[in-house]
């Protein structure tokens, strides 16, 4: 017998993401319902290559009593409302907007890093998922600071219009064709123009000058890995649709070479080296997209700090940054806790 599992949100890019994971990972569901608001209601979706139609039903009236998962990709606002209710049905939720990532009583997590973590969840019935960004590095982090001991890490984000959802995706579509044919290209979802640009500035800026996305990777970073390491970010929306990049700075207690980093991270769960030294010997966005792994590429020394390494990280933000974390969240919560079989 398999599980019984919810994906709501199932219209937006996040969560059509979750579904097609879903059926790609062959995740053990005898049912799937698909939840939105009541504006994409009868709305039909694929799942799986089987060209099985599911239909949309309306988030408001769904009753989550005998589900055993709910995906959750409706941001903070909805899920204020419904995240509690399904919990208290026994429905499970894994949710990928900000709201609970810093409760105490609700595990953040990233499985590859931290799956212990998720024993607490019975103390709300709710896993919380990390900001995408936070999620591809701590999957590259981790395997060298067990080795190592991470002390600070100084991050540079390139991350891509997709994570601002169908709005910055089509803006940059339509600003990049209206300046090829001299239209003007006024910004309404990102506060400057961002075809043929990049802006530091994602989410909400702070009373110490930094934004509110910088923030999660600070507090998420060391929620998910070890509260002793010290994280400061600058995060950057830049003219790619999907695939966030990283340029990533790390001081360790502990001496660590190149070499035995490039050895650490090519055995890595969820980690993908690619670093040849040669023209074209490193992944970039474009190559990772509909891809599960998270790239590191240019490991190389820090000669500026003692214990320095430097490396570039990237992965498809819809994935593991958000849809294929939670479907791994629901396996690993099955494989600890609710022990149905397929």
């Amino acid at each position: 017998m398999g599980y019984r599992v919810v994906v709501a949100g199932a219209t937006g890019n996040v969560g059509r993401e979750m579904v097609n994971i879903l059926a790609d990972r062959e995740f053990p569901a005898d049912e799937v319902a698909l939840l939105a608001s009541s504006r994409s209601v009868g709305e039909q979706i694929e799942y799986g290559e089987t060209g099985k139609m599911l239909k949309v039903q309306n988030i408001e009236h769904f009753d989550p009593t005998g589900w055993d998962f709910a995906l959750f990709a409706i941001g903070s606002e909805a899920t204020k409302v419904y995240a509690p209710k399904f919990a208290a049905a026994g429905c499970t939720v894994i949710d990928n907007s900000s709201l609970y990532r810093m409760d105490p009583d609700v595990p953040l997590i990233v499985p590859e890093v931290n799956p212990e973590a998720i024993d607490g969840y019975r103390a709300k019935n709710i896993i919380a998922n990390p900001n995408c960004s936070t999620a591809q590095m701590v999957v590259a982090l981790k395997p060298l600071h067990d080795v190592a001991k991470i002390k600070r890490v100084v991050v540079a984000t390139y991350q891509s219009v997709s994570g601002a959802g169908k709005q910055g995706m089509d803006e940059l579509f339509e600003q990049s064709r209206n300046i090829f044919v001299g239209d003007p290209a006024e910004p309404k979802k990102f506060t400057k123009q961002i075809a043929f640009n990049v802006i530091p500035h994602i989410d909400s800026f702070l009373d110490d000058g930094s934004t509110k996305e910088e923030w999660k990777m600070v507090v998420e970073t060391k929620k998910i890995m070890d509260p002793k390491v010290k994280v400061t970010a600058t995060c950057v929306r830049v003219p790619v649709f999907v695939g966030h990049s990283e340029a990533i700075n790390i001081e360790f207690e502990n001496e660590i070479s190149a070499e035995e980093a490039q050895k650490i991270l090519r055995e890595a769960p969820g980690v993908m080296l690619v670093d040849k030294r040669e023209d074209g010997g490193y992944v970039t966005p474009i190559e990772c997209v509909g891809e599960y792994a998270t790239y590191v590429s240019r490991v190389r020394e820090d000669p500026t700090v003692e214990n320095g390494l430097a490396l570039w990280c990237v992965s498809d933000n819809l994935r593991k940054g958000a849809a294929l974390n939670a479907v791994q969240i629901a396996e690993l919560l099955g494989r600890r806790h609710l022990q149905k079989a397929a």
